[in-house]
């Protein structure tokens, strides 16, 4: 079994189809990791779901979108950012208007982080000098207080993020906004979202060789 981390997808079915593909993941024997935030941006977030859900080994992480989503579904009201900006267009990828239960499911039984082999998997990140079981869940989902700091210290020899993990594997943060469209590495911090949600790439990765497939939105 080979295991595999995938950034946010936000709704584009046919570059998640490719990255499958070109990475030569094995839905019946491969781990996938989805770090998040299959919702929202792009037309076809229910086609987004049903994919995954074909995978046997899948960790599914929580993002902040998907948050939203599923309080919506479950309560009927959710961030206003949500029901007037992002919801339209989730919501119209359920052409019947109906939200399959299993799709629910998976996000209620979504992880907010997944450990495995020292190495830590969350939608956002986590806040620095702050232990891991007293993070919430604005910690995880949505502050950017890690990647922030990795990047104040990165030309700093000696410096390190001091992580209690060998490796921390992080979406929500566009590496556009550092001017790359490749995944980017910060001693032992990955940031995986490569911009799929604003048209750019989406990008999965082989944890163990660090070898990543992309495909282009555009």
């Amino acid at each position: 079994m080979a295991t595999y981390v995938i950034g946010d997808i936000h709704g584009q079915v046919k570059a998640l189809e490719k990255c499958l593909e070109l990475s030569g993941f094995d839905m019946e024997n491969d781990k996938l990791i989805c770090l998040g935030d299959v919702c929202d941006r792009g037309p076809h977030v229910k086609e987004s779901f049903d994919l995954l859900l074909k995978v046997k080994n899948l960790v599914y992480i929580l993002g902040n979108h998907d948050k939203w989503f599923l309080d919506w579904v479950l309560t009927g009201h959710t961030e206003i950012v949500w029901e007037y900006r992002y919801g339209k267009i989730t919501r119209n990828s359920y052409q019947d208007g109906k939200i399959p239960e299993e799709h629910i499911e998976l996000l209620r039984n979504a992880r907010l982080y997944y450990e495995d082999n020292n190495r830590l998997f969350a939608h956002a990140g986590f806040m620095v000098n702050k232990p891991l079981e007293e993070q919430n869940e604005y910690d995880l989902l949505m502050s950017r207080d890690l990647i922030e700091y990795a990047f104040e210290i990165k030309d700093e020899p000696g410096i390190d993020l001091d992580l209690p993990f060998d490796e921390v594997f992080v979406g929500h943060t566009p590496t556009q906004n550092y001017d790359s469209q490749e995944p980017i590495f910060i001693k032992g911090l990955w940031l995986l979202d490569t911009g799929a949600g604003w048209g750019y790439r989406l990008t999965i990765m082989n944890v163990d060789t660090k070898e990543f497939w992309q495909a282009n939105i555009k």
